[in-house]
């Protein structure tokens, strides 16, 4: 079983994956970690070509992952954004949307700017800005997800019996 964690950046995706993973024995992947192995370049430096020719790279690379076999997979905040991501991750794996509040977000990405490309230049109000204006979008996709936790006090072991007994209730 492929298990995909979407949400917004900072989200714990990577954090929660590496504990449900290990929790589960499956495989942990980091998409944008994969991304960056395959291609040679950071994130930061595939973004600086264009937004667009990273959005290729990501989906080509997320449709790789489908040869994984129990696997937790966390996507990047825009992964479910584009390309059809969305839809395809729903019919490869279980989707799981990590939510939180935008207060929660900033409170979380204030501190980590200088790693995420599309927030480095980015004040306190720009940013808070930028996380009410770019989770409006996006929740449209996220909340296209099999399963919604909320992600400020995630406990692996919380989400592991969500996906479980989800899924058993379905068949």
């Amino acid at each position: 079983m492929l298990i995909f964690l979407t949400g917004f950046m900072g989200a714990g995706k990577t954090t929660a994956g590496k504990k449900v993973a290990a929790l589960l024995n499956y495989t942990f992947i980091d998409l944008d970690a994969l991304i960056e192995k395959e291609t040679g370049k950071t994130i930061s430096e595939l973004f600086s070509i264009s937004e667009s020719h990273f959005r290729d790279i990501e989906s080509k690379i997320l449709l790789k992952t489908s040869d994984a076999k129990n696997a937790v997979i966390a996507t990047g905040g825009g992964t479910p954004c584009f390309k059809d991501n969305m839809k395809w991750m729903n019919e490869h794996g279980v989707t799981v949307y990590i939510k939180l509040a935008a207060g929660s977000l900033f409170h979380r990405l204030a501190a980590s700017k200088k790693d995420r490309p599309l927030l480095q230049k980015k004040g306190d109000v720009a940013l808070m800005e930028y996380i009410m204006e770019t989770l409006r979008y996006r929740e449209v996709y996220y909340s296209q997800s099999k399963y919604t936790i909320k992600g400020e006090d995630l406990k692996p072991d919380a989400l592991v019996k969500l996906i479980f007994e989800g899924e058993a209730q379905l068949k």
